[in-house]
Parts: structure tokens; C-alpha cells; sequence
């Protein structure tokens, strides 16, 4: 009975999606939607993208410095592996996890509202692709602007990691400049990019499924946008160990 609804779940989603990507009628009306959920969905999520970061990344330092440093160790190893940590799992993977609580729900509520006041059905009757015109413009908004969130949250964690040393007096700032240094590899760096891609795709697109195909009142709203949050969190995990395994 799960296997079933699962899979009827999964074949709704991938039609919708068939709908979604179809070619807009108006291209100047679809450029300036794209450009609208760039804003909401990306650059109004810049905030607390860089609010989390600075703070996860110093705390990330000073945890390394307490509980990994040792007098057997480089000092730089704190430095080292902080950069690790930011790179390869939290900037693309967590970050991602967060915003698809923020951006997630934000999308499906929006949707969902659509579909109960009779919005989106207003569409359908003018002869407009109401899945082209509302999904599609979300979902390449926001893999659009990712891989920036995920530059400026790495680059943030960095800078908190950085006011731990100046200002924490937890180690100098020579040995953590020395370990973010230490065999540094560029591949790390878009291997976040990629996997955040990924993730991107997930939060909108099944966030967009959920908020278009709700059935009812208000309720049902809610209910949709935590399905929303909860199916795109699942997801991401699931990704995240099949997107290290192949990338690495």
C-alpha cells in the first residue's frame, strides 16, 4: 500500500514536471518571473545564509581547537580541518537542509494558496501552462543563485572562523591562515557546487509539487508545506550519500 501511493506520488511529480519544463509562450513574461523568484527565493535568503555561517564556522574552529588539537598534532589542524568540514559537508549539504525548511516552505505555501483560492484554475481557463508559468521560473531561480549561497556561506564560515582567532584569542590567526592553506583542493569546492545544484532542484521542484497539488482548504496548506519541507530534507540525505560517493 506505501510501495503504491509512493509510486503514484512519484509519477504525478514527474508529470507535473513534464508540464513544468515545457516552452514558455511569452518569453519576456517568463524573464521577468525568473527574475522576480531569483529575488525572493535566492537573494532574500542571503541573510541567514550568512547569519548561520559565520557563526557555525567559528564554532566549528573552537570546537577543533578543544577537542581535536593536541600537543601531538600541528596547531594548524584546527584550521585545516575547519575548512574541511565547511567545504565538503556543511556549506552545500546543511546549508541546503536549512533553506529547504525557509525557501521549502515558502514555496509550497505560495502554491498551495494559488490552488485553494482558485488562482491557478483562473489560469488555466486564460489557455496559460500555469505549472510553466509558476514552477519552472522557481526552480531555475533558485539552482541559479545556490551555488552563490554556497560560495558566500563557505566564505563566511571562513571569516568566522577567522573572529574566533582575533578576538577569542583560541589560537593565532597564523595557524588557522596555515591550515586552510594545507593541501587545499580545488575539486572541493565545486564538488559543493555541484551537489548544491542538486539540491536546489530538490527543494523547488518537490516543494512546487506539493503547494500545486494540494486538494482542500487552509489545512490542507499547511499540511502541504510541511510534507514539502520534510520529503525535500529526506531527499537531500538520500542524495547527499550518492552525490560524495560518486564525486569524491
Amino acid at each position: 500500500m506505501l510501495i503504491d501511493k509512493g509510486l503514484t506520488l512519484f509519477g504525478r511529480y514527474i508529470i507535473l514536471m513534464g508540464r513544468a519544463f515545457s516552452r514558455p509562450e511569452r518569453i519576456r513574461m517568463f524573464a521577468k518571473q525568473y527574475v522576480k523568484e531569483m529575488s525572493s527565493l535566492g537573494v532574500n535568503s542571503i541573510g541567514i545564509v550568512l547569519l548561520i555561517s559565520f557563526f557555525i564556522g567559528a564554532v566549528i574552529c573552537i570546537q577543533m581547537k578543544l577537542n581535536i588539537q593536541s600537543p601531538w598534532m600541528p596547531r594548524w589542524v584546527s584550521g585545516y580541518t575547519t575548512r574541511e568540514i565547511m567545504l565538503l559537508e556543511f556549506s552545500s549539504s546543511i546549508m541546503c537542509l536549512i533553506l529547504a525548511g525557509k525557501v521549502g516552505s515558502n514555496i509550497a505555501s505560495e502554491l498551495g494558496t494559488m490552488r485553494v483560492t482558485q488562482q491557478i484554475d483562473a489560469l488555466e481557463i486564460m489557455g496559460v501552462n500555469s505549472a510553466g508559468y509558476l514552477i519552472m521560473p522557481k526552480i531555475l531561480g533558485l539552482v541559479t543563485l545556490m551555488p552563490f549561497l554556497v560560495i558566500f556561506s563557505s566564505a563566511t564560515g571562513i571569516l568566522g572562523a577567522y573572529g574566533t582567532a582575533y578576538i577569542g584569542n583560541i589560537l593565532s590567526p597564523e595557524d588557522l591562515t596555515l591550515g586552510l592553506q594545507h593541501n587545499f583542493t580545488p575539486w572541493f569546492v565545486w564538488m559543493s557546487i555541484i551537489k548544491s545544484l542538486f539540491f536546489a532542484f530538490i527543494i523547488s521542484s518537490v516543494s512546487s509539487f506539493y503547494g500545486y497539488t494540494v486538494e482542500g482548504g487552509s489545512v490542507e496548506v499547511g499540511k502541504a508545506s510541511t510534507n514539502a519541507v520534510v520529503c525535500s530534507s529526506v531527499l537531500i540525505l538520500f542524495s547527499d550519500v550518492f552525490l560524495t560517493k560518486l564525486l569524491s
